[in-house]
């Protein structure tokens, strides 16, 4: 390895020492309390030495969310399309959104950061960067659009007025799960199933809808509107 990778690598390792840390500290403080600093101190660091990595504590958390998206990735692409090909339009759909629901499980720190503090950025601030993101609401857009298409849910559904409410209902499961708000003889994953299938058995009724959803274009944050997202 020449001295040029050997720089580089050890550049890459910083950098991920210094995205551990600060993930760590936004949780365990909240995004408002969390500083440079105390990522700093945190990892052995000095403060200077992640500045010249990440000009603001802004910087560091559109880091996170980035990589906490492409960590939550598109459910419809790549090996999950294989998955899911087989699959009727409806049970597409079901799969798609538990697929987000098994991401506050299997990446907890990230979860919180990017739907739960109410304190964090809005990533509206860097479209460009989070593009991808907004890709993915596109394909769980067509999902859906695909099971109106099919006869499964009917030609009157809003296919953002779908997503928002089947998001809405499993961001909370998934949130009362993470601030341990269940007893303990509830299980939150029976709890996400159930949600998941009153909320598509009410839109297949054709139940009247109070909620419009968001147009596509109008719309500068991915899968659900809050902070991060």
């Amino acid at each position: 390895m020449g001295i040029k990778e050997r720089q580089e690598r050890d550049r890459e390792a910083v950098r991920r020492g210094i995205l551990d840390a600060a993930r760590d500290l936004f949780v365990s403080e909240g995004y408002e309390h969390g500083s440079i600093r105390k990522t700093a101190d945190g990892m052995e660091y000095s403060p200077a030495g992640i500045y010249s990595y990440f000009p603001s504590k802004d910087d560091i958390f559109y880091a996170l969310a980035e990589e906490g998206f492409r960590l939550l990735g598109d459910p419809a692409i790549g090996q999950a399309r294989e998955r899911l090909e087989p699959l009727a339009p409806l049970e597409r759909v079901r799969a798609v959104f538990w697929h987000l629901y098994e991401f506050s499980r299997q990446h907890p720190e990230y979860f919180a950061l990017m739907f739960v503090d109410r304190q964090v950025p809005r990533i509206s601030r860097e479209y460009e960067r989070f593009a991808f993101a907004l890709e993915m609401k596109r394909h769980i857009l067509e999902e859906i659009q695909r099971c109106i298409d099919a006869g499964e849910l009917p030609s009157t559904l809003k296919p953002s007025a779908a997503m928002r409410l089947l998001t809405a209902g499993l961001l909370g499961v998934a949130v009362m799960r993470l601030s341990d708000r269940l007893t303990p003889n509830e299980n939150a994953d029976d709890i996400a199933s159930d949600v998941l299938d009153a909320v598509l058995a009410g839109l297949r009724s054709g139940i009247a809808l109070k909620s419009r959803g968001v147009d596509l274009e109008c719309v500068g944050e991915p899968i659900a509107d809050a902070h991060a997202s």
